[in-house]
C-alpha cells in the first residue's frame, strides 16, 4: 500500500527540527508498541546523528507483551539507545524518563545547567498525552486522530529539563508497502486517506497466521479459513453485516475489524517482529537499487535523445 500523506506543516516541522537539532542533548522518540518498526520515522535517525535516544514503546498495554520485550532488547543493541515500554498508566514512569535523560547526558546535570530534550514521533502515537504526563499539566492538545499537533513548543519540566515538542511527522514516502498497511491499520494515517477493505484484507492475513486463536474467540468461529477475504466474509455473517441479496457487507466488516484491532478488543496484538524488520529492510534496499537502475536508464535515454536531436539540427 503506497502511502504519501505529508501535509505542509510536516515539511515545515522537518526543516525546523533540522535547524535546532544541534542544540539538543537527548532525543525521545515515541513509537507505537504494536508497530515498533513501522512507527519508527527514518528521518529521526537521519536528523539526530549520534545523539542519544530514548525509544518509548507507547501503547504497550495494547501490544503483545512478549514481542514488546523482544523489541526493547533489539533496540538496545544499538549504542546510545535506551528503550522503555509505557501503557495507559504513565504517571509512575515520569521519573524513569527524566532519569534516563540525565543518564544519557550527564554533562548537562547539575546546578544552573539545563538539559534539552526533543520529543518526536509519528502522528497518533500518543506523544501529546505523554507530554502532558511529563509536564504534570495540560500543555499539548490531544485527540484520537493523527496530526493534532501543528507547531513546536517548549515545556519546562522538573529536574532542569527543557522539553521541545514537535508535530507528529510521517516521512514523504513510505517505501515499504507492509509498513503502509500497518500504519493505516493502527490509525497513524487519516482514515480518509486509506481504503478500509485493502487494509482489512492485509490485517486479516497477518492475524490468521500470527493470532488465530484470538480471531476464533473474538468472532466466534470454530475453524478459520486460509484466505483473508473468506475470513472477512465469515466474520461479517457472524456479525450480521449482510445487505440485499444476502451479500456480506465487506466494507462494514472491514471497518469493524480495523476498529477492534485499534481498540485491542481482539486482544494484545503486535503486527511486526524484529525478524520482519530485517527482511523488509533488505527488500526496501533492493527496491531502491532497482529504482536507481531504472532512473539511470531513463537519464541515459534522455541524453541519447538530446544528442540525436542536436545531430539532426546540424
Amino acid at each position: 500500500m503506497a502511502i504519501q500523506w505529508f501535509p505542509g506543516h510536516m515539511n515545515k516541522a522537518r526543516n525546523e527540527i533540522k535547524e535546532i537539532m544541534p542544540q539538543m542533548d537527548v532525543i525521545i522518540e515515541v513509537l507505537d508498541a504494536r508497530i515498533p518498526y513501522s512507527s519508527e520515522n527514518p528521518m529521526v535517525g537521519q536528523l539526530r546523528g549520534d545523539k542519544p535516544v530514548i525509544k518509548i514503546m507507547n501503547k504497550a498495554d495494547l501490544a503483545d507483551p512478549e514481542l514488546t520485550k523482544q523489541w526493547m532488547e533489539y533496540f538496545e543493541r544499538e549504542s546510545g539507545v535506551k528503550a522503555l515500554a509505557l501503557g495507559h498508566d504513565k504517571a509512575n514512569e515520569v521519573q524513569r524518563i527524566n532519569a534516563l535523560c540525565k543518564k544519557l547526558a550527564p554533562h548537562k546535570v547539575g546546578q544552573d545547567k539545563q538539559l534539552k530534550a526533543m520529543i518526536m514521533g509519528i502522528p497518533n502515537v500518543g506523544k501529546s498525552t505523554l507530554i502532558n504526563t511529563l509536564a504534570g499539566r495540560i500543555v499539548a492538545k490531544t485527540g484520537n486522530e493523527p496530526a493534532v499537533t501543528k507547531a513546536q513548543q517548549r515545556i519546562k519540566l522538573e529536574d532542569g529539563i527543557m522539553l521541545y515538542d514537535t508535530p507528529g511527522m510521517l516521512w514523504p514516502k513510505v517505501e515499504n508497502e507492509n509498513s503502509g498497511y500497518r500504519l493505516a491499520a493502527t490509525g497513524a494515517i487519516r482514515d480518509t486517506a486509506i481504503n478500509y477493505e485493502e487494509v482489512a484484507s492485509y490485517t486479516a492475513e497477518y492475524l490468521l497466521g500470527a493470532y488465530p486463536e484470538l480471531l476464533k474467540a473474538r468472532y466466534k468461529l470454530d475453524e478459520l479459513p486460509d484466505c483473508d477475504w473468506t475470513f472477512i466474509e465469515m466474520a461479517g455473517r457472524k456479525r450480521g453485516c449482510v445487505k440485499g441479496g444476502n451479500q456480506v457487507d465487506t466494507h462494514k466488516m472491514s471497518e469493524i475489524l480495523i476498529n477492534e484491532l485499534r481498540d485491542a478488543v481482539i486482544g494484545q496484538i503486535t503486527m511486526e517482529t524484529p525478524e520482519m524488520r530485517e527482511s523488509e529492510e533488505e527488500m526496501v534496499a533492493e527496491l531502491r537499487a532497482q529504482a536507481e537502475v531504472k532512473k539511470a536508464a531513463r537519464e541515459d535515454e534522455k541524453r541519447q535523445r538530446r544528442a540525436r536531436a542536436r545531430k539532426n539540427r546540424r
